[in-house]
């Protein structure tokens, strides 16, 4: 089959398009012919050999395949061959074929694109998690979320708009992605460039009291100013730490405050346990897509054969939303 291949660790210039072996699904598991797939950010780290797979998953790049089910494995009931599915992957999304578990499964609405579809599984099954499971994010609420633009953003805009739409929401922006951030909902941008402690914006926009909620991909760069935004009993999500893993904390305004720190990745979660958040997923947003409140927000779509082009547009945050990988 074909698929994108490593030669190597390193920057865009490794990534290959090759042929690789067809996976066979086992036990719980189905086979996709995968359409499209989406380019993630962990998907550049795992190239650059800092995020390797799970233990028994594939080493292809890729972490969310839609297409239609080719094969079903054993002990599988409940799906059928040809069906439309979209899933989360432990790797292998970046090739004609991936094999996923069967309980990781979601039907592709009838209003969904393959494409579109594509989209759906690693960045807003992330914003979802993190914002609504882990962060309990209510309708009325306050939260920040960081990274105005990017696919786990603009999912977190989404679904907050669409699930809790009486809640305000505070995003941190490139300034050439602010108007398109308030065109999304956004109630307040900040752009960060020129305020990097965003603290005191906050303050203002909340009269003092601080947010609920804010979800976090910077990490020790923010974590002074995002435990000063955070009001009682608040909650701060980190899902990355691109600006580095130590920061200094003050335990005691965080005991006073009754403030909560929750670190989250979704990739290395037990099998069970993705199911569950799938579940959920499926639960309380599906319908949300398939109605259209929510529709993923593309970028670009590449061949197959672009994936260099591809990558080398989420490295240099061209991007607002998601960019999508067309397999075949």
């Amino acid at each position: 089959m074909k698929a994108v291949l490593l030669e190597g660790f390193g920057g865009i210039e490794v990534l290959k398009v090759g042929e690789a072996q067809r996976p066979v699904p086992k036990e719980g598991e189905v086979l996709i012919k995968v359409v499209a797939t989406s380019i993630n950010r962990p998907d550049l780290v795992q190239r650059e050999g800092k995020y390797p797979p799970p233990p028994g998953d594939s080493e292809i790049l890729g972490l969310e395949v839609a297409g239609t089910i080719e094969e079903i494995g054993p002990g599988v009931n409940g799906w059928q061959k040809g069906q439309r599915v979209m899933t989360l992957v432990g790797g292998g999304g970046y090739a004609e074929y991936a094999v996923a578990y069967a309980s990781h499964l979601m039907p592709i609405p009838e209003s969904l694109s393959f494409e579109e579809a594509a989209c759906v599984c690693e960045s807003y099954i992330t914003a979802f998690l993190n914002v609504f499971m882990l962060g309990e994010f209510r309708d009325g609420q306050t939260a920040i979320l960081h990274g105005g633009g990017g696919g786990v953003n603009t999912a977190g805009i989404q679904l907050a708009k669409a699930l809790t739409p009486n809640s305000k929401l505070i995003i941190t922006a490139h300034p050439s992605k602010i108007e398109r951030v308030k065109e999304l909902g956004a109630d307040l941008v900040v752009d960060f460039t020129q305020t990097p402690d965003f603290s005191d914006a906050v303050k203002e926009f909340t009269n003092k009291k601080g947010v609920n909620l804010i979800l976090d991909h910077v990490g020790a760069k923010y974590l002074a100013p995002n435990m000063n935004s955070l009001g009682y009993t608040g909650r701060l999500v980190i899902i990355g730490v691109i600006s580095g893993i130590k920061a200094e904390l003050n335990l005691a305004l965080m005991m006073v405050k009754r403030q909560q720190i929750i670190g989250s990745v979704l990739r290395s979660r037990p099998v069970t346990e993705k199911a569950e958040i799938v579940a959920e997923f499926t639960r309380r947003a599906l319908p949300k897509f398939a109605d259209r409140s929510i529709v993923p927000i593309i970028e670009k779509v590449f061949s197959i054969d672009e994936v260099v082009e591809a990558h080398r547009m989420m490295e240099e945050d061209r991007h607002f939303g998601k960019i999508v990988l067309k397999i075949q």
